[in-house]
C-alpha cells in the first residue's frame, strides 16, 4: 500500500528534512516513529528538502507498507512518539504510482520579514529587521521582472553534495503583502533550486532598502551565475505552505 502523508512542523532546532548522520532531522524523527508502529525500518520520500530552520505548514512524504487497520488508525499512530514540534495531520492511501517528489507540479512558500524587533514568540518565525525599512512597492516591481519560466541558477546554491537540479522553473507567483510591520513574500513555482526561495527574499530585501534596482534583478537573473550580489536571507523566516498535485 502507497501512503500520501502531510505534516507540519517548527523548524526551529532541526537540521531540516533530509536524514543525516547527525540526526535531528524530520525524515529521521517520522522514520524513528515508522519503524515502532510497523517494527521493521521504512523509508519515506519527501516533496523536497527544507534547510535547517525552516518550517512547514504542508510538506508531503509518501512511504509504501501493509497497514490493515485504515488511514484514521494510522494517523492516530503517529500522533505519539513524535516531538512537540513534529506533526503528521494527513495520511491517505494513494496510487502505486504517487511519489511525494516526482508528482508534484508546484510548490507554495512564504516569507515574513518584520519591520522593527518582533515580540519573543514572534521573532522565532520572521527576519526581524531592526530601524530598516523596506519599500514594498520597489520589491514588487523588482518580483514582476522573475516571472515567468526562466533559468534561476543566479538564485541557486551549491549543494555540495553532486547533486544537480533543472535550473529551468516556471515562476507563477512572487509578490509582497503589506499588513502594518509584516512582509510576506509570497511565492508559487513549478519547483526550486536548493536556497532558491531564500536567495529570492534577500535579494528583494536589497531593492526594499535601496540596495539594488528593480533592472538590475533582471541583470542578475539573465547572468546565470550565483555572485555575491544575491544575498541569502534567515532560514527562520522561510514557510513551506502547500505542494501541489
Amino acid at each position: 500500500m502507497n501512503w500520501k502523508c502531510t505534516c507540519a512542523y517548527d523548524g526551529n532546532g532541526l537540521n531540516g528534512w533530509q536524514s543525516q548522520p547527525g540526526g535531528n532531522t524530520v525524515q529521521d524523527f517520522i522514520e524513528a516513529r515508522l519503524e515502532q508502529i510497523f517494527k521493521t525500518p521504512l523509508r519515506i520520500h519527501g516533496s523536497g528538502r527544507t534547510d535547517a530552520g525552516v518550517h512547514a505548514k504542508a510538506q508531503t512524504f509518501n512511504f509504501k507498507a501493509d497497514w490493515e487497520h485504515g488511514a484514521d488508525k494510522l494517523e492516530r499512530a503517529f500522533r505519539s512518539g513524535l516531538p512537540a514540534g513534529i506533526q503528521v495531520y494527513q495520511v491517505e492511501p494513494a496510487a502505486d504510482d504517487f511519489h511525494a517528489r516526482f508528482s508534484a507540479t508546484g510548490k507554495r512558500y512564504a516569507y515574513r520579514f518584520y519591520e522593527g524587533w518582533a515580540r519573543p514568540w514572534d521573532a522565532r518565525y520572521c527576519w526581524e529587521l531592526g530601524r530598516r525599512r523596506l519599500d514594498e512597492s520597489a520589491m514588487n516591481t523588482a518580483a514582476a521582472q522573475l516571472l515567468g519560466q526562466h533559468d534561476f541558477t543566479a538564485f541557486g546554491a551549491n549543494r555540495g553534495d553532486g547533486s544537480e537540479d533543472n535550473p529551468i522553473k516556471d515562476m507563477r507567483t512572487l509578490e509582497v503583502h503589506r499588513e502594518g510591520p509584516t512582509l510576506t513574500l509570497v511565492t508559487e513555482a513549478s519547483g526550486y533550486l536548493y536556497k532558491m526561495v531564500r536567495s529570492l527574499a534577500g535579494t528583494l530585501v536589497e531593492v526594499g532598502l535601496g540596495k539594488l534596482t528593480p533592472a538590475e534583478v533582471r541583470t542578475i537573473l539573465e547572468s546565470r551565475e550565483r555572485t555575491n550580489r544575491v544575498a541569502t536571507a534567515p532560514s527562520k523566516g522561510l514557510w513551506l505552505e502547500r505542494v501541489y498535485y
